[in-house]
């Protein structure tokens, strides 16, 4: 991890870990934006209590944030961020699907990987696609592809000749469980299967690999995004995430 410049409100710092005895969790801008900082737990440490999480706020004003989101957490992970003072910001369904007798993928749907010189391309598909809120910045589209042990990145590239970029899908893989990572398309390409091909060329790969169940999370509104879930077989579980945030004085 590198290293974060304590140089002021005006640095830019890059993404970190704060520990406090066994606790841990990841940080840094969210989205690029120098003044907002996101937290996330690290997956093999203890869950953050409050009193870890009081001194990360801590340290994170005195790098000149003036505002914190965590990741997306379950109802487990969120008991010390709410007992420190943190409130819901958004609210997402998590849906859970077996991998098994998968409706069959998409005919003529070219799918390409995605070579570092499109990335570009793919993150204006992204802000095309999501409000601001949720749009990746570089940092963001590097961390949902290193997210898990093995992914998959493929794009739609338009059948037009302009060569341009109109969806694009990461899905990762750790053990038998699959993550639907990211899925946008871009407005003009939607409603036309494309965001269906790549969903189902995501699950194939997992399926291959001996992967079991795949887990995708979707904003609490996003009707469309839901129904293409559900279509394929993805259910809405129980109990569904949130991004907390709290302001720094």
């Amino acid at each position: 991890m590198a290293t974060i410049d304590d140089g002021g409100p005006m640095s830019a710092p890059s993404v970190d870990v704060i520990r406090w005895g066994r606790e841990r969790v990841r940080t840094g801008p969210w989205r690029g934006d120098a003044r907002v900082a996101f937290v996330a737990p690290v997956p093999e440490a203890p869950l953050p209590s409050a009193e870890f999480i009081q001194h990360c706020l801590a340290t994170l004003a005195g790098r000149g944030f003036t505002k914190v989101v965590t990741a997306a957490l379950s109802p487990l992970e969120q008991g010390g961020f709410l007992a420190a003072g943190f409130e819901v910001e958004e609210q997402l369904h998590l849906l859970a699907c077996a991998i098994d007798g998968l409706p069959p993928v998409v005919p003529g749907l070219r799918l390409h990987r995605v070579p570092r010189q499109l990335r570009p391309a793919v993150l204006a598909v992204d802000r095309a696609a999501f409000a601001p809120f949720w749009q990746f910045d570089s940092q963001g589209l590097e961390d949902a592809l290193m997210a898990t042990p093995r992914t998959r990145f493929r794009a739609f590239v338009g059948p037009d000749g302009d060569h341009r970029v109109l969806g694009y899908a990461i899905c990762g893989r750790s053990g038998h469980v699959g993550y639907v990572q990211r899925l946008a398309v871009h407005p003009d390409a939607q409603r036309h299967g494309v965001g269906r091909g790549l969903l189902l060329d995501g699950l194939n790969w997992m399926q291959r690999r001996g992967v079991r169940r795949a887990v995708v999370n979707t904003q609490l509104g996003n009707d469309a995004a839901l129904a293409l879930y559900q279509q394929v077989g993805f259910r809405r579980e129980p109990a569904g995430l949130s991004v907390l945030s709290a302001g720094l004085s």
